[in-house]
């Protein structure tokens, strides 16, 4: 019979009515939330949508519950399945436990502990997690070739019409808070279903609001699909940003978000990690790097948001602190702070001296030095990570290095040689 999958249609604006109606009493009808900073900054009216807020720290929780509350008793007998990064997943499981539906969710092994650990927490004894493989997309093929085994249903994470509706209702909310036109609004795209869900609902209701898709860089899936005109797999995705990395979006995803985007934005990882330190740091917010997309895009359309209305979907909290100090190590490299070095130094008496004295400027630190070889301390290749006190000083580092006769190699600009050594 092959993978169990209920009659999928277009989603549709009558759909997500229905959805907002289902999902009255389960999830949080999260703030919009006027940022002053933000507004000053970019000289424009900026708002949050606050779905960090959800009971499962995710808009996720709207189209796992609307998918599953909608399946009769033949179609979840056989319990239900999903694939998910994380907020899929504890939407999912979420909703297993409050409907008494089993559930099997399977999860890329480098999930972060901490989503695993509330994925458990929120379906408690309705639903198994399973770890497999490195990307959403290996877990994908797992589930289904499980469901195909065993008869069950599928919930997909964004590419099916009952999702995208319960995804859709955060626009909704959006326009019925907000206390006038939206000019921009900023969603963040994974695989698409709440940017599917908010062209649907914007298109109908608000036609001249700009809706801007935001795609990590080192995952442009929708961006370069849109370009091709087709829906394509990229070979390979950096999966810093777990939440909104994956190799391909949905076939219906795709055919609502090519006509319907007006814009799709690429941003650094290191930017998402800016972003998320600025906004634990000025606003008190605590987001993973998906839930800072939105708002790190606003830098590339900061000219052409000036007296605007602007609303930025905060879509999910669920960051482990285990990450802090990669979020922050990507935040100096990308704003030009943090720099690695292989220092050669000369065989002479006082080099690794000179090199502290007059090298370096005064307010420079040296926060990672490592011996390549185990000789004379004054001698040899050093492994050398330095914090420049000012960002611009690099070119003069570059200067003084090569008329101290110091061979050296820059490794910001060789960051799979990097990786490997830091």
């Amino acid at each position: 019979m092959g993978v169990l999958q209920a009659d999928i249609k277009a989603p549709s604006f009558e759909g997500i009515q229905a959805a907002k109606v289902k999902l009255n009493n389960v999830v949080v009808r999260t703030p919009l939330m006027k940022s002053l900073n933000f507004s000053d900054k970019y000289d424009a009216e900026v708002f949050f949508k606050r779905e960090d807020l959800q009971a499962v720290r995710s808009y996720k929780i709207r189209g796992a519950y609307n998918k599953i509350s909608s399946l009769g008793e033949s179609e979840s007998k056989n319990g239900i399945v999903c694939a998910s990064a994380g907020n899929h997943a504890q939407g999912v499981a979420y909703s297993c436990h409050k409907l008494g539906i089993r559930g099997t969710i399977f999860m890329p092994s480098v999930t972060p502990k901490q989503k695993i650990g509330q994925v458990e927490m929120f379906g408690k004894d309705m639903v198994e997690v399973v770890l497999i493989g490195d990307t959403y997309d290996d877990a994908y093929r797992q589930a289904m070739a499980y469901c195909e085994e065993n008869q069950a249903i599928f919930v997909h994470p964004f590419d099916d019409e009952k999702v995208i509706e319960g995804q859709g209702t955060v626009a909704f909310e959006i326009l019925e808070d907000g206390d006038g036109p939206v000019d921009y609004l900023f969603v963040p795209i994974g695989g698409g279903g709440l940017a599917s869900g908010a062209i649907t609902v914007f298109k109908t209701l608000s036609p001249n609001t700009k809706i801007i898709g935001v795609e990590p860089l080192g995952a442009p899936a929708m961006k370069n699909s849109i370009a091709q005109g087709t829906n394509i797999v990229l070979p390979k995705i950096d999966t810093f940003v777990d939440g909104a990395a994956v190799q391909q979006v949905g076939a219906k995803t795709f055919e609502i978000c090519k006509d319907g985007l007006d814009d799709v934005i690429l941003v650094p990882e290191g930017k998402i990690c800016s972003m998320i330190l600025q906004l634990y740091n000025q606003e008190a917010i605590v987001v993973e790097p998906a839930g800072a997309l939105s708002l790190a895009a606003l830098d590339f359309y900061k000219e052409k948001i000036k007296g605007k209305h602007v609303v930025c979907v905060v879509s999910g909290s669920n960051n482990d602190i285990t990450r802090t100090e990669e979020i922050k190590e990507r935040s100096l490299l990308y704003e030009g702070i943090k720099h690695y070095f292989i220092v050669r130094f000369p065989q002479r008496a006082g080099a690794l001296r000179e090199f502290l004295t007059e090298v370096l400027g005064p307010g420079d630190d040296i926060v990672h030095f490592e011996y390549s070889k185990k000789n004379s301390r004054e001698r040899g290749p050093a492994l050398i990570g330095l914090e420049l006190q000012n960002k611009d000083s690099l070119k003069e580092l570059f200067d003084k290095l090569e008329a101290k006769s110091f061979a050296f190699e820059y490794l910001n600009e060789k960051p799979d040689l990097m990786q490997y050594l830091v």
